[in-house]
């Protein structure tokens, strides 16, 4: 039997299979007794007729034996008897060339008799019974099949409703008590092997979480020092304008960097998310002022008349960084930030397109980093490339939650 089919289907093949063993065994004892029950009353019908006539005929009676078409008596030196009949030793038996005539011969007190009797009729019956057995086998094994099918069905209904449990669980890792709500058989140690499945699983995300924490305070220490540092350098007054330019790449990255870990904490975060109230109009604005640290600045229009009801340290953290990755892509001169109930769209205004900025064009969906394509798909978001001096931020409908600000 494949272990690839259904434990439904191989549930029903095993009824079948009893079906047809039992139907078959069922057969089989009903033709034997059929059988003992020929044997039977052809032999009493016999015995009770040699006794009959053989007291009879001891005490002088003057008597025919019978001669009908069914039953037929003989003496033993009888001349009509067959020759064949005549051979044969007491007891009972059955004629060598039509298995419908038994003969008995019977030891009596006037001698040896033989009676012969047609079991025709009976041989007959046996031959309906041979059909009718048959026709069980064939409906008792469908019987057992249908209803091996239909009790296997009620037997995986618990199967069914722990798979349905175990679907629902969320992607968070989270302690599950589903053995509580099974049997204690098969059925209840593969809940207790997915709760403790689960236990593990909430105990590497719990080691999981302890470890960002620890690498996000390692990390921002010597990240603080080198950004203090830069800017103890950089408002040295007679520091050479090729060192300057060095240390102001050099902060740039510092800074870049420290988004980047915020990021990557804040898409590794388990919490739920904090959902709140935002005004996009400034939420824009704190996000073009974030991701233009470090660098030239350059006019930003801003048109977010709306409210938001978001995340607002993740949404923050994805908005600059996509800000920051196309500031770093091209030479822009202008930056049109434009969001709705539905959308974000950033727009720039350009002297060329560079190289890193047509590359990032090439893809449909996705920011090209890692960190910030996990960050927009923690806060159910897209982000769509439409241009290469366009991006837009697809906002999902329940998240975005926003309506349209009165005009004061």
């Amino acid at each position: 039997m494949s272990a690839r089919w259904p434990l439904r289907r191989r549930f029903t093949l095993l009824a079948l299979l009893l079906g047809l063993v039992m139907s078959s065994l069922s057969a089989w004892i009903m033709q034997d007794m059929a059988n003992d029950y020929e044997y039977v009353v052809s032999g009493e019908i016999l015995r009770g007729q040699a006794e009959d006539y053989g007291q009879r005929l001891a005490r002088g009676q003057a008597l025919q034996l019978p001669s009908t078409h069914r039953l037929s008596g003989y003496r033993i030196l009888d001349p009509a008897l067959p020759a064949r009949y005549a051979q044969l030793p007491a007891g009972m038996h059955e004629d060598p060339d039509d298995e419908d005539i038994h003969v008995g011969v019977f030891d009596t007190a006037a001698g040896r008799l033989v009676f012969v009797i047609d079991m025709g009729d009976i041989e007959q019956m046996e031959r309906h019974l041979h059909r009718l057995v048959i026709a069980m086998i064939v409906l008792g094994t469908a019987l057992a099949g249908w209803l091996g099918w239909l009790f296997a069905g009620i037997a995986l209904q618990p199967v069914r409703h722990l798979a349905k449990s175990v679907e629902a669980l969320p992607v968070r890792p989270q302690p599950t008590q589903l053995a509580v709500a099974v049997s204690h058989d098969a059925l209840g140690q593969l809940a207790s092997a997915i709760d403790a499945y689960q236990a593990r699983l909430v105990d590497a995300d719990a080691h999981e979480q302890a470890f960002l924490a620890d690498a996000s305070h390692e990390l921002r220490t010597p990240l603080a020092v080198i950004q203090g540092v830069t800017e103890v350098l950089l408002d040295d007054a007679g520091m050479p304008p090729q060192q300057h330019t060095r240390l102001a790449r050099l902060e740039r990255g510092v800074q870049d960097m420290g988004q980047l870990l915020e990021a990557m904490l804040a898409s590794a975060r388990r919490k739920p998310l904090t959902i709140e109230p935002v005004d996009a109009q400034a939420l824009l604005q704190d996000a073009s002022a974030r991701a233009m640290v470090g660098k030239p600045a350059i006019p930003v229009v801003i048109d977010a008349p709306v409210q938001l009801h978001t995340a607002r340290r993740e949404a923050l953290l994805l908005i600059a960084g996509l800000l920051r990755l196309q500031l770093q892509a091209q030479a822009c001169t202008q930056l049109h930030l434009r969001m709705d109930t539905q959308a974000l769209d950033i727009h720039t205004t350009t002297t060329a397109d560079s190289a890193a900025m047509r590359s990032l064009a090439r893809a449909d969906t996705g920011t090209g980093s890692a960190l910030l394509d996990r960050l927009a798909a923690r806060l159910d978001w897209q982000v769509l490339i439409l241009s290469p001096s366009q991006t837009r931020l697809q906002l999902h409908p329940e998240i975005a939650g926003a309506r349209r600000q009165p005009n004061s």
